[in-house]
């Protein structure tokens, strides 16, 4: 027995191509159409398991219906020189009249009854033409704004300027405000500076003149002591000399 043909319509019907950079999840769409009068059950398979994550992976589709399957591709190095190898496998069948486990109906599921289509990876690094076109792309979608900003009307413009100038007088105010402000702070600290200086001069001098005046008071006392230390032997001389005159006639009396 011939294996049936796949009844599901794929879109795209053969390459699932990601477009670069893929420094981070790539995204592409598979769209699955049931064109027959019955429901088909489908799945999606892949040789690359961890590379791809795809919602839904399986599921039911109604007649005349269709499904949107999202495949997104894991950041990975990407090296122009190597080819992929990764292939997606859709595999579909005729839904049983009643569906309870679909895991059990794709195991019991006959390899006659079963349908297949399979696509191949494609990965397209974009090009520094293609770089310079977006470029382009997004500078010329920017452009209308940029038209509708100088289609304002003059007075409105006008309006604006006067705005902002009284906008700056008032900050230039403020700031003038401000350094005459502090400029009176650092003259009053200047002048506290000074006056500081000031009176620091007058201590030391009075503290000098003060030394001084004790020095020459305990001179001046010292040399009294001394006149009266050496003029205190020479008493006591005189009073020998009196008391030794005195014996010396008396006994010669």
């Amino acid at each position: 027995m011939s294996k049936l043909e796949q009844i599901l319509v794929l879109d795209p019907p053969h390459d699932l191509r990601f477009k670069g950079p893929f420094t981070d999840v790539v995204t592409t769409n598979l769209k699955l159409k049931n064109p027959s009068d019955g429901r088909v059950c489908f799945k999606v398979k892949t040789t690359a398991p961890r590379r791809y994550c795809v919602r839904p992976n399986s599921g039911i589709i109604d007649a005349g219906a269709t499904v949107t399957i999202s495949v997104m591709l894991q950041p990975f190095d990407y090296d122009p020189n190597e080819k992929s190898k990764h292939k997606f496998m859709v595999q579909s069948i005729f839904a049983p009249p009643n569906v309870a486990e679909m895991d059990a109906m794709w195991k019991d599921a006959k390899p006659d009854d079963l349908m297949d289509s399979k696509l191949r990876c494609v990965f397209d690094q974009p090009s520094e033409n293609n770089k310079v076109n977006e470029v382009d792309a997004s500078s010329k979608a920017a452009a209308p704004v940029l038209n509708l900003s100088k289609a304002v009307d003059g007075p409105v413009v006008t309006a604006a300027k006067t705005i902002s100038a009284s906008m700056d007088d008032s900050e230039m105010k403020k700031l003038t405000e401000e350094c005459k402000r502090l400029r009176a702070e650092m003259d009053k600290l200047t002048n506290e500076n000074l006056q500081l200086k000031d009176d620091g001069v007058r201590m030391r001098r009075a503290a000098q003149r003060s030394d001084h005046m004790a020095s020459n008071q305990t001179g001046s006392s010292s040399s009294s002591m001394m006149q009266q230390t050496t003029s205190l032997p020479s008493l006591l001389v005189v009073i020998a000399a009196i008391f030794i005159g005195f014996f010396i006639g008396k006994f010669i009396l």
